[in-house]
């Protein structure tokens, strides 16, 4: 084979795998900044991936920009004097850091907000037929019937949403969303107010959906351990930019993950050491 058309062969291969590599991301989050009020900076270049049919987990404390960041991918960030002034966001390869936020549940992309969001003055029914109002000719029994298969408990209650417990509550933002047959589910803090024994649940639904309907899921935690032990991938954030990320097992591994995220690392002498921990990250 001559040097010229091996030259050719392997820029073959090379496209061929990049685009393997771009096929497998179904979102990409490149280098944005946002900006509140037009004078509040509070992403400060976040770069972030979701492979297809994968669960990524992003997780940090309280004020470090996690729920900007989905507001941000979602295009609601105007209902709180919000924008994107810098960066780009990608969704199926195509450019999506402008459009608005209805065209984006036709194209596949729904949120699970941070208190649930659902309309509590209307029954269950009503909440999950409102979800499907990006697709008017969907069978809405079938779809309301497939919801049901995972959330069983939503099929015994007739009453207003705004008496349901919290964890049901939250079953049926989820069952929500199903019903736009989306292909990437935000989640912003899924487990927020519930007990162990329903957090417990509630994220086994959510790895049932991932597996067996191939939904891709980006979940904002703070249960570090929990997003951890059903994600695939992981980033960790703080002060609106990423500072550690891999694959959720490496991070389970991280020693200063484990330290300030799960509650392990090794046994504190004084309550001295948690104030300068800032300083003791090795990624900062």
């Amino acid at each position: 084979m001559s040097a010229e058309i091996e030259t050719v062969v392997s820029e073959g291969a090379a496209g061929d795998a990049a685009s393997g590599v771009a096929d497998d991301v179904i979102l990409s989050v490149n280098n944005v900044e946002v900006v509140f009020n037009e004078v509040i900076l509070v992403l400060r270049g976040l770069n972030l991936k979701a492979r297809r049919g994968k669960i990524t987990a992003l997780l940090g404390t309280n004020g470090a920009g996690k729920s900007t960041s989905l507001k941000a991918i979602t295009n609601l960030l105007a209902m709180e004097d919000g924008e994107v002034t810098r960066g780009s966001i990608e969704y199926e390869g195509q450019n999506v850091t402008h459009v608005g936020p209805e065209k984006l549940v036709r194209q596949g992309i729904f949120l699970v907000m941070e208190g649930r969001g659902i309309l509590q003055d209307m029954t269950v029914t009503e909440n999950l037929r409102l979800g499907a109002y990006s697709r008017p000719k969907v069978n809405m029994k079938s779809e309301i019937e497939r919801v049901y298969s995972y959330f069983p408990r939503l099929q015994e209650r007739t009453g207003l949403a705004g008496y349901l417990s919290g964890g049901e509550q939250q079953m049926l933002a989820i069952g929500r969303a199903l019903m736009a047959e989306p292909k990437l589910i935000l989640m912003d803090e899924p487990s927020m107010g519930l007990s162990p024994r329903l957090v417990k649940e509630v994220f086994e639904i959510i790895q049932r959906l991932n597996k067996e309907l191939g939904i891709t899921i980006l979940l904002v935690e703070q249960n570090a351990k929990m997003a951890l032990k059903i994600a695939d991938d992981a980033y960790i954030m703080e002060n609106g930019k990423i500072v550690l990320d891999g694959s959720a097992e490496e991070l389970m591994e991280n020693e200063d993950v484990k330290e300030f995220y799960l509650g392990g690392g090794g046994e504190r002498r004084s309550f001295k050491n948690l104030k300068s921990f800032k300083r003791r990250k090795r990624w900062l």
